[in-house]
């Protein structure tokens, strides 16, 4: 099996249908519709390929807590003024 992109959908056998998380040459993080996260070697998976990768992610990404608190200093700084 090969490194899969975030966002694929695949088939497994025994868990049903699931999406990518996270793929790299030695783990396979799939997040299943009925399982949950189950984390595979990647050159040991047997999965079915369903759809492929959207061209955008999934899940936005999130800002850190510390990146918002600084925004949050900055509004409050600017309304002081």
């Amino acid at each position: 099996m090969q490194v899969l992109s975030e966002g694929q959908c695949i088939k497994h056998e025994q868990y049903g249908f699931g999406i990518v998380a996270e793929s790299d040459n030695e783990r396979t993080t799939i997040d299943f519709d009925s399982v949950g996260l189950k984390k595979f070697v990647t050159s040991l998976m047997s999965m079915e390929l369903v759809g492929e990768a959207p061209e955008r992610p999934t899940k936005p990404r999130r800002r850190s807590k510390k990146a918002g608190a600084t925004a949050a200093a900055r509004v409050a700084a600017g309304s002081n003024s």
